[in-house]
């Protein structure tokens, strides 16, 4: 369904059309109402009447188009004098009928039947008592008044449906939008915790490349090439989400990479000791390939972040994970490391998006993330729940 206004063009042509039809049913009525008048009859002076009142109302019809009311009220006056006005009277009460309140158009129906009581009392029907006449002239307005009142209700339903369903249209773009806008956000979310990952990943080995320039030449091989495919996978990482955000529709075949689930923690974890840090990893889980999938990569997206935070932060210091729970009794993380001696930075607040982004992702989850320091550790608590 079409539920754009019309148009200037659109309204000029209806109009133009709307103009046509009247004036060819006034003209062949008014002919009409000539012909049956004075078939049989001997011109006189009535004939000329009946002309020129005939002309007079076949110019005034449009108007009543733009004007219906006063130019109804001088058909109907014309209509009084001579039956070929009859015709572009009703026509006018019609559209009044059609375009004004009820009061009003009942108003002009009334003078419409006032006006041919008077033409019929001065001007006899031949074959039909006045009596008789006036009924039908009665009915005939009223059948007027009421098609022109459903024609107008009508209008206004087509109206109101247009409307409804112009919002609709405009409610479903919006929510088009904005889950567009909230699945934007999620991938934005989700490549910075893999970014922040991979990237403190290369920056610990330049780091040792910087400060141990001594190294043997093959461990410095091993450092520059994981530096150098640190950042291809970054760079790779960064394309992709960048073309999510840029299309609304992937190519098919392209849209993010598998998200990882919970047997990929060991493998995060063994990334982390090739980096240099000591990582300590207890796994207890019941059913780990049983894991949803958004526990599965909410409890791995905790676990990067407590590592990642633990190297940027208290870089060559242990870090202890556990992870335990299973279906039922949902899932349990605790990332610990001790604090690095002279730090400056809060663990995790640095770039004010870490553990508030994670707060954010396990709350949405049904958990809850806890982080605090505790005798010189730092310590990251998530509880998530695991339907049985």
């Amino acid at each position: 369904m079409n539920t754009l206004p019309p148009g200037p063009d659109d309204r000029e042509r209806h109009l133009r059309a709307s103009v046509a039809v009247v004036v060819s049913i006034a003209g062949a009525l008014i002919g009409a109402t000539l012909l049956g008048w004075w078939n049989g009859r001997s011109p006189g002076p009535l004939l000329v009447l009946d002309v020129a009142a005939g002309a007079l109302s076949w110019v005034l019809a449009p108007l009543t188009l733009w004007r219906p009311v006063g130019a109804t009220a001088v058909l109907t006056v014309l209509a009084a004098l001579s039956p070929a006005a009859t015709p572009p009277a009703t026509i006018g009460a019609l559209q009044v009928a059609r375009r004004r309140r009820f009061p009003v158009a009942a108003a002009v129906a009334a003078a419409g039947v006032a006006a041919h009581a008077v033409q019929g009392g001065w001007r006899a029907n031949g074959g039909l008592s006045y009596g008789w006449w006036l009924v039908l002239v009665t009915i005939g307005y009223g059948a007027l008044l009421g098609w022109g009142a459903w024609a107008k209700a009508r209008e206004a339903l087509i109206r109101s449906l247009h409307e409804r369903a112009r919002r609709a249209e405009a409610e479903q773009g919006r929510r088009v939008a904005e889950a567009r806008m909230l699945e934007r956000r999620k991938i934005a979310r989700e490549m910075h915790d893999v970014l922040a990952h991979r990237l403190s990943l290369v920056a610990t080995f330049a780091g040792a490349m910087e400060y141990r320039p001594d190294s043997s030449p093959e461990r410095l091989a091993r450092a520059a090439g994981v530096v150098r495919d640190g950042v291809h996978q970054a760079l790779d990482e960064l394309r992709e989400v960048i073309s999510l955000l840029r299309d609304d529709d992937p190519p098919e075949g392209e849209g993010i990479r598998p998200q990882p689930v919970l047997a990929d923690v060991p493998r995060l974890v063994e990334e982390c000791r090739d980096a240099g840090t000591e990582v300590l990893l207890r796994e207890a889980v019941d059913e780990p390939a049983e894991a949803p999938p958004a526990l599965a990569r909410t409890a791995y997206r905790v676990i990067q972040e407590g590592l990642t935070n633990a190297r940027k932060h208290a870089a060559g210091q242990p870090v202890h994970v556990a992870l335990r729970g299973g279906p039922g009794t949902g899932l349990e993380i605790d990332v610990r490391n001790p604090l690095a001696p002279h730090r400056t930075t809060q663990p995790g607040w640095s770039g004010g998006a870490g553990l508030v982004g994670l707060t954010e992702r396990v709350e949405l989850a049904g958990g809850r993330l806890d982080h605090q320091t505790v005798d010189g550790e730092f310590r990251l608590h998530a509880s998530i729940p695991w339907p049985a």
